[in-house]
């Protein structure tokens, strides 16, 4: 069998796979291997705001776009995307029907797991210590592919996933650590890289949203000057601090409202607005309608 006729065989394996243990109706599964998760669409879907955990995430098939701050990813089953730090995204799937339902996975990244490969292979020890982007998408090889089947064919043997997912989990990292994605691995682990010490801050923003944001204490806090943390952590994120942090709040409010049901008023104190009236005028800006409307609407959607 030729190479991209062995491609095609193991993709469509994948996809089988993916759309197999998906309930009808169900849009997104946890598996019973740590960090991984099956996702399924039979239609397209408007951009939704949300973050994303540090994790590679693959297509069987479909095609998704995803965006930072003005930034555009686009992969399909022939690319994988990769985010080294968590990020507030928005994302929508543009490739999807009834009869070619969009199948994926999001396999969320070890970072022991990924430090000790590092440590262990010289041939991978090597960074940049200029902070890359924090997402990016990579060309997916055979080998990779073949690797994330084979975690998946452990669905099938859950007495085994204990001790043989992790020997497939850290195939995979190795095979992205020794491609040109590599890099953006090395850069969280290396504690002497700029993208760990941005990694850091953007931790501590993610606990701390609620937290009115003093920048030139989170630059101290990450070990940089105030000027180059402002310009590598854009470098890292595609946005600003302050962007970010809106972008975290905005989302969490948004959770709030609907899944625990809290009104705006009360949600507004509690993710960091001093102003029900700024949180009402961010909200509409970042979600394109007042927070009554888009959870009515996102109601009816789930309905």
């Amino acid at each position: 069998m030729n190479s991209s006729k062995s491609r095609v065989t193991i993709t469509n394996k994948l996809a089988e796979q993916v759309d197999k243990w998906i309930a009808d109706g169900a849009n997104q599964i946890e598996t019973k291997i740590p960090g991984l998760k099956l996702t399924r669409w039979s239609s397209t879907t408007e951009p939704t705001s949300y973050f994303h955990n540090p994790s590679i995430c693959l297509i069987a098939q479909g095609r998704k776009r995803v965006l930072l701050g003005d930034e555009s990813y686009t992969y399909d089953a022939n690319h994988f995307l990769i985010s080294s730090v968590g990020l507030p995204l928005i994302a929508s799937i543009i490739e999807a029907s009834d009869e070619r339902p969009y199948l994926g996975l999001v396999m969320e990244l070890d970072l022991q797991m990924i430090s000790e490969l590092i440590t262990e292979n010289e041939q991978i020890l090597s960074y940049d210590k200029n902070p890359q982007k924090g997402i990016a998408v990579g060309q997916l090889s055979e080998p990779l592919l073949n690797a994330f089947s084979r975690l998946i064919d452990l669905l099938d043997e859950s007495e085994n996933i204990k001790v043989l997912a992790p020997i497939i989990q850290r195939e995979i990292f190795f095979r992205i650590l020794t491609t040109d994605q590599g890099i953006r691995l090395n850069q969280i682990i290396s504690t002497q890289s700029h993208g760990y010490q941005i990694s850091k801050a953007i931790d501590w923003l993610r606990n701390n949203f609620f937290k009115p944001l003093n920048v030139k204490k989170l630059a101290d806090y990450s070990g940089m000057s105030q000027s180059a943390f402002y310009s590598h952590f854009r470098s890292v994120t595609a946005m600003s601090p302050l962007q970010f942090q809106k972008s975290l709040r905005l989302n969490e409010a948004r959770r709030l409202m609907l899944t625990e049901n809290l009104d705006a008023t009360s949600t507004t104190f509690k993710v960091g607005y001093e102003s029900p009236s700024q949180f009402s005028r961010e909200y509409r800006r970042f979600f394109g309608e007042s927070p009554s409307k888009d959870i009515k609407a996102l109601r009816q959607t789930a309905d």
